[in-house]
């Protein structure tokens, strides 16, 4: 086990101009607002989303199925949670009988009164349609009802495509910070 450190951009959004275009779901994706009883569905879906990505490396818990509940259950519980901005895709085409979690976001408020996005994860059978989008849209729409003026999220920096999603998207850099994991190397 090694102690690695992990490059990170702090990204951050103005909420009091217009946000994007609101994207819409694909045929047979539907959003499903925050409900307790929705707390495994997004824990499943954030495992299945970060299980094999280098966030697994940087955060453990996201590359564990009981640490996705875990860290689902402690986000919902504390008293910065924005339920407005939390959000579950489910996938279910009328062939299927059993729903599929396939996407999941987050939203707390921080100490500066800033949205702070949590864990986009879209898993990774449904990306490219456009559902990490319609996720963001949703959670800064929620921030901005609950008038917050400022938001952010952090990425990793090995992750050009998402970085260049969000700069697309109105996102600036504004820090970069870098986050010390034990990671354990096979050899």
């Amino acid at each position: 086990m090694a102690l690695t450190y992990f490059k990170r951009y702090r990204m951050e959004l103005d909420l009091t101009g217009e946000l994007f275009e609101p994207p819409s779901l694909p045929d047979h994706y539907h959003f499903l607002p925050w409900h307790p009883s929705l707390l495994d569905a997004h824990a499943k879906a954030k495992y299945f989303s970060f299980c094999t990505e280098i966030d697994a490396n940087v955060f453990p818990c996201l590359g564990d199925a009981e640490g996705c509940r875990r860290l689902m259950t402690e986000i919902s519980r504390r008293k910065s949670f924005v339920p407005e901005a939390t959000w579950l895709v489910r996938y279910q085409p009328p062939e299927c009988t059993r729903p599929e979690e396939c996407g999941t976001i987050q939203g707390l408020v921080d100490d500066r009164g800033y949205g702070a996005i949590q864990n986009v994860g879209v898993t990774p059978m449904h990306r490219g349609r456009g559902i990490g989008t319609a996720l963001l849209y949703r959670a800064l729409a929620g921030f901005a009802k609950r008038g917050l003026e400022r938001c952010f999220l952090e990425v990793t920096a090995e992750n050009t495509e998402a970085i260049r999603h969000y700069e697309r998207l109105g996102f600036r850099r504004v820090r970069t910070v870098y986050k010390a994991s034990h990671v354990i190397y096979h050899a």
